[in-house]
């Protein structure tokens, strides 16, 4: 991580942390990661950490996820909570949930992962996730911005 911080310089973002065990039965649950390793990603260099979204990986609940966004945050990285257990597919109402529970973290930035139609979420979902943590109104005004402005 050192390594890449040093070799991007300011000019990039950099982006460290553990979305899902992917395989690791050592890193499966609520153990796939803590507060030490949260803070080892900031001191390394990474602008942004990531970490589960509450409901999506076993026992990542919403008070454990809140507790590494406040760790993070103290040690001066952002962070990002993703979905990345292929509940990106799951119905809108799961998405909405999870998009709520991820939004009362504190979380900085939310991920949707590729499974769905051809490797992306499924529209609706994005659509879904995107009114329940800012509304209809300013969902809908940022879909219709051009990117010009």
């Amino acid at each position: 991580m050192a390594a890449a911080r040093a070799a991007a310089g300011d000019d990039l973002i950099v982006m460290a942390g553990k979305m899902h065990a992917a395989g690791v039965a050592s890193a499966a649950g609520s153990g796939i990661v803590d507060v030490a390793a949260i803070e080892g990603f900031a001191a390394a260099g990474a602008d942004v950490v990531l970490m589960p979204a509450p409901g999506t990986v076993p026992g990542c609940h919403e008070a454990q996820v809140r507790e590494w966004v406040e760790a993070a945050h103290a040690a001066g990285a952002l962070t990002m909570t993703t979905i990345g257990t292929s509940q990106e597919g799951a119905d809108p109402d799961t998405i909405r949930r999870l998009a709520l529970m991820a939004k009362m973290t504190g979380t900085d930035i939310h991920h949707l992962g590729d499974c769905g139609y051809f490797g992306i979420t499924v529209p609706e979902n994005i659509l879904a996730y995107s009114i329940a943590i800012r509304g209809r109104r300013h969902a809908y005004r940022r879909m219709s911005m051009s990117l010009l402005r």
